[in-house]
């Protein structure tokens, strides 16, 4: 739902609106992303890797 507020309306108004609007949101499933940590095994320096991600884009 959108609420358009335009310059020049009422506190009182803007307060009634904020009360109309549904309570009721979607939650998000929390993820646990501390189990992916650590699970990738790089050959090489990822600060290497970027600079030459990054060269490969500019030399073009």
């Amino acid at each position: 739902m959108v609420t358009i507020i335009k310059k020049g309306t009422s506190k009182e108004k803007i307060k009634s609106l904020m009360k109309q609007r549904p309570k009721n949101k979607p939650r998000r499933q929390k993820i646990d992303l501390h189990k992916y940590c650590g699970t990738i095994r790089l050959e090489q320096d990822p600060m290497d890797m970027q600079k030459k991600w990054r060269d490969e884009w500019s030399s073009r």
